[in-house]
This record gives C-alpha cells, structure tokens and sequence, in this order.
C-alpha cells in the first residue's frame, strides 16, 4: 500500500481537526509520523526510515474533559474501548437513531457505534454481554485507542 501526497494532506487535515498531539502510521516499509507543537525540524525526520514524514502545528490541543460517567467502572461493569484512532459515531448516518442507549442489552456481536478512518467506516462490536449504564463517548468526536466508549454492566 501506499499513500499519495493528496491522502498525507488529508490524514494531516484530520490531524489538525483532531484534539489528538500526534499519529504514527506503519503499513509495511511506509512509516507516516505527524506531530503538533510548534513548527517543523529536520530533526523529527528520520533516515533510518524509508517515507517518514514530521508535521508541527501551533499549539498542542488538551485532552478533552472527562465527564462524570468517565470514572472508574463499579465492580461487574466494563468500558468497551475504541480499537482504534478516528472519528466515533454513534449512528449509522446522521439522523438515525444510536447504534444503542443507555438501558439497552447488547451482546458480544451488538455494534455500539462506528469509528471512521480515512473516509472509512469501521464496526464497533461490544465484546461482552450486559446491560449499557454509560455513554463516554461523544457522537462524531475523535477517539483514540483504548479510549473508553460505553459502559457494560455485565449478565450474571
């Protein structure tokens, strides 16, 4: 796979919108590394690897707030973590209704909202069986890896 100069303007756009500080993106030899912080140095371009790329931006964005819901979890409940960076949506086009809600079961194969990168739509499945208690996750905020994106009280 590679990526064209038009794909790196576009995933560094999206980096940009993004309260995210950096991406690291490895496809085989292809390494894409963008960072926000300040302006660009030949220093953050390494020549060990074959396309790496260094980006900076103004300023470093913080983190976005956490809500109440996003304390820890009660004993016999699990958050469901994002696989994977990009855009969380909680319904399958806007308008529709969420993907689930608070109250509702799901089970392991019960899609709870989608994660967009580049332009392409990814299944989040819930991974357990229970009952939803907590929406972390905000409709159409990016969402890093491992962040929490519902809460579970599990069956049983």
């Amino acid at each position: 796979m590679s990526l064209t100069a038009r794909d790196i303007a576009e995933i560094a756009k999206l980096l940009d919108t993004s309260h995210f500080s950096s991406l690291d993106l490895t496809v085989g030899d292809f390494r894409l590394r963008l960072r926000r912080s300040g302006g660009w140095s030949g220093r953050d371009y390494d020549d060990h690897e074959p396309a790496s790329v260094a980006r900076k931006a103004e300023a470093e964005a913080p983190p976005p707030p956490l809500t109440q819901e996003a304390g820890a979890a009660r004993v016999g409940e699990v958050d469901v973590p994002a696989p994977l960076l990009g855009n969380f949506y909680t319904a399958p086009r806007p308008g529709d209704p969420p993907f689930v809600a608070v109250g509702d079961e799901v089970n392991e194969e019960t899609v709870v909202g989608i994660i967009e990168v580049m332009k392409l739509m990814n299944p989040i499945r819930a991974g357990v069986s229970g009952t939803v208690v907590a929406m972390l996750a905000e409709n159409g905020t990016a969402v890093e890896e491992d962040q929490p994106l519902i809460r579970v009280r599990l069956k049983g």
